[in-house]
């Protein structure tokens, strides 16, 4: 039986850490963002749709897409955001669900799909647990402007366009504290892991 489990935080939570210690585990990790960059490279549909949908501002000089451009669009204007993810999400989500059935079939204990926004998108059912990745909204804003080099207000903007951490903590199967070092976040996934009988 293969465990689905999904993954998520927020922004600046530190997922991508934990995500990493479950490739050192050996499960595979299915990265909706890596998806998400893999679906809009030239010649993919939802590159062709993104260009007619926004236009040509939002591709560099190569004429791949230009993420920032087209994130500082969408970021501040809610129609936007909702008609780019309208394009981009269905590619992913197909795409998501063919590899990890393909983990299922091949009968790994278990599969990690990590999901940002699994709560914000309502893809809880793709998984049967879900992890929570947990720093308080201080951390999360320190290590933003910290990461982006972003002013406060425009980290407290991309923090507040999700559904709070600590929403998300209540609703999760398990939760890492991500507050302290490398070691004590590792060590909470190996008990969260043990205790699903997954190692």
């Amino acid at each position: 039986m293969t465990t689905v489990i999904g993954l998520t935080g927020s922004i600046a939570t530190g997922k991508s850490t934990v995500s990493n210690m479950f490739k050192d585990l050996n499960i595979p990790v299915i990265d909706a963002d890596q998806l998400s960059r893999d679906v809009v490279k030239p010649g993919e549909p939802a590159y062709q749709k993104i260009v007619e949908a926004f236009g040509s501002r939002v591709l560099q000089n190569d004429g791949t897409l230009d993420r920032k451009k087209l994130g500082s669009i969408v970021f501040s204007d809610g129609e936007k955001r909702k008609e780019l993810n309208g394009i981009v999400h269905p590619e992913v989500r197909k795409e998501m669900i063919r590899r990890r059935d393909h983990f299922v079939d091949e009968k790994y204990p278990a599969v990690v799909l990590d999901i940002p926004l699994l709560y914000e998108s309502e893809l809880t059912h793709y998984v049967e647990r879900v992890l929570v990745v947990y720093v308080d909204e201080a951390t999360q804003l320190e290590r933003l402007t910290n990461r982006d080099q972003s002013t406060e207000e425009e980290a407290m903007q991309r923090i507040k366009s999700q559904i709070p951490i600590s929403e998300k903590a209540d609703r999760a199967d398990a939760v890492i504290d991500n507050r302290g070092t490398i070691e004590e976040s590792l060590q909470q996934l190996r008990d969260i892991l043990h205790e699903w009988e997954v190692v």
